[in-house]
Formats: structure tokens, C-alpha cells, sequence
């Protein structure tokens, strides 16, 4: 291959990946947090493209614009979530674990049922958006604005996540509650109101990245499956639960899948993503960056 192509090649997967990166960042917060796979993530990003949707729709506001009330808006869904579903899991005296996965698998299929009540499975779209079809270019590398954005969004929402929780008291409370969950509560901090805002925070960042997809990606119930089925693979690809980790995942999954489509098949793009997680799964079962 030419460099120029390979160079293409190589932009397009690091935007992408960056973008997997931060969909799945919220996945690997709250496990890291309470060692619970939230099995809805996927709905999460649904719904949060919806939203982005519906205020373009009734209002008129770009996604650009009404990104920060979709994030606001996912970071109180995120914290009901954890207070009318999740934290009644966490109390099963037996099978805790597969009640935590039931109980958010099923809160799942709830929240497909309800997108397809109230919009139908018809595929929608945001047209005529600011950013639009509209491609940046470096030289003989073309981008969509789109992905460029969205990649510069990712950087910028890992630089100050990465403020967050080594600067600020909230993200020392994240961080002491990961380290012991029962320790915490003997210096005054409150486990279940950190996991409220924990879940707030990963929903409120799935809701950054549901609204760059929905400036340039098709909006139907079942949207959120093939990002969750990759964040999972990001998640246990940068070591459950490390959340700086999932940056470095993403990045390697969009290149490799990225690279894959041009020497196979576009169907088959995701054969070497898998391979590289069965990879580390058998070789790495901790991931390749352990848990922060």
C-alpha cells in the first residue's frame, strides 16, 4: 500500500477509535466503580441520539448546540438509573451478580420497547446539520468533519475527565470508593451517592458521544448494539475497569478494524478486532492496562 492511502487509512481509524474510546469509557467507569457490566450502555447511547434528535426536530437546535443539555439530561438518567434499578440489584442476598445482569439486560430490552413505541424502527437522521457532509483536509488526506470533531471531543473529554478525578474532591471520592468500597463510608463518604454520581458521569459521557454519532450516523431503536458489543471488547481489551486504559483500546480497535477493511472484506472488518481480544483474554486476562 501507497503512503498516502495508508495514511488515510490510519486517520480514519484513530478518529473512529477515538470515538469508541469514549463511548465505552462511561462502560468501564462504572464498572470500575462497582464491578457491575451495565448491559443497557447501548440504550444509553440510544437514547442520548434521540435526544440529539428530538430537540433538532422540535426546536430546531443543532446538535452542536443542544449537546450540553443531552449530556445534562443523561447525567440525571444515569443517576435514576442507579437509584430505581441498580442499587435495588445490588441488595440480591443470592446470585448477585446475575441479578445485576438480568436486571440491566432487561432495563435494556425496556428501553429499546419504549424508542420503538414513541419513534417507530424507522431509521432517522439529522439533515442540514452544521457540520453536516462537510470534510476537512491535511494534504491528500480527506476527513469528515464529522469524525474530526468527534475525535477532538474525545481528546478534550479524557483530558478533563483525567482533571476530574485527579483535581477535585468528587473525583478523589470515585476514586477512594474503586480502592474500598467499605472503607469510605468510616471517613464520612457516602457509597450510595457516589454511585448515583458515578453512573451520572458515565451516562453523561456516553451522552458526548451519542451526540457526535447522531450529526452524522442513522438514529433507530437498536442503534446502541454494535457500540456496545465493541465497548464491551474496548473495556476488556484495556483492562476491566481502567478507565484511561479504554482510551488506549479504542484507538487500537478503530486502527485495526480500520486496516482490516482494506485487506478483507468491509463484512469481516471486525474478525481481527475479536482476534485480538481472544488474544488478551487468553495471554492478558487483566487487559493490557490493568485496572487503575
Amino acid at each position: 500500500m501507497e503512503l498516502a492511502p495508508m495514511m488515510q487509512v490510519f486517520v480514519s481509524g484513530l478518529l473512529m477509535g477515538l470515538l469508541y474510546a469514549l463511548i465505552a469509557v462511561g462502560l468501564s467507569l462504572i464498572f470500575g466503580l462497582m464491578n457491575v457490566v451495565n448491559f443497557a450502555h447501548g440504550e444509553f447511547l440510544m437514547i442520548a441520539m434521540y435526544g440529539a434528535f428530538g430537540l433538532w426536530l422540535a426546536m430546531g437546535l443543532d446538535p452542536v448546540v443542544s449537546a450540553p443539555i443531552v449530556v445534562a439530561m443523561m447525567f440525571g438518567f444515569g443517576a435514576l438509573t442507579y437509584m430505581g434499578v441498580v442499587r435495588f440489584a445490588m441488595r440480591a442476598k443470592a446470585n448477585a451478580a446475575m441479578v445485576q445482569i438480568f436486571a440491566t439486560f432487561g432495563f435494556a430490552i425496556f428501553l429499546q420497547g419504549v424508542a420503538q413505541f414513541f419513534f417507530s424502527p424507522d431509521y432517522r437522521s439529522i439533515t442540514n446539520g452544521w457540520l453536516g457532509e462537510k470534510t476537512f483536509g491535511f494534504g491528500t488526506v480527506f476527513v469528515p468533519l464529522p469524525q474530526l470533531v468527534g475525535g477532538v471531543v474525545s481528546v478534550v473529554v479524557f483530558a478533563l475527565l483525567y482533571l476530574l478525578m485527579t483535581r477535585t474532591d468528587f473525583g478523589r471520592s470515585l476514586e477512594a470508593t474503586r480502592e474500598d468500597q467499605g472503607a469510605v463510608a468510616l471517613v464520612g463518604i457516602n457509597r450510595n451517592q457516589v454511585f448515583a454520581l458515578g453512573w451520572g458521569l458515565g451516562a453523561a459521557l456516553v451522552g458526548v458521544a451519542g451526540v457526535v454519532l447522531s450529526t452524522f450516523y442513522y438514529i433507530y431503536p437498536n442503534v446502541g448494539g454494535p457500540f456496545a458489543l465493541i465497548s464491551y471488547v474496548v473495556v476488556a481489551l484495556g483492562g476491566f475497569g481502567s478507565v484511561f486504559g479504554a482510551l488506549a483500546a479504542g484507538i487500537i480497535v478503530g486502527l485495526v478494524e480500520a486496516f482490516t477493511a482494506v485487506l478483507l472484506p468491509p463484512s469481516m472488518k471486525l474478525i481481527s478486532v475479536y482476534a485480538l481480544y481472544l488474544a488478551v483474554v487468553f495471554l492478558r486476562p487483566h487487559g493490557l492496562f490493568g485496572r487503575l
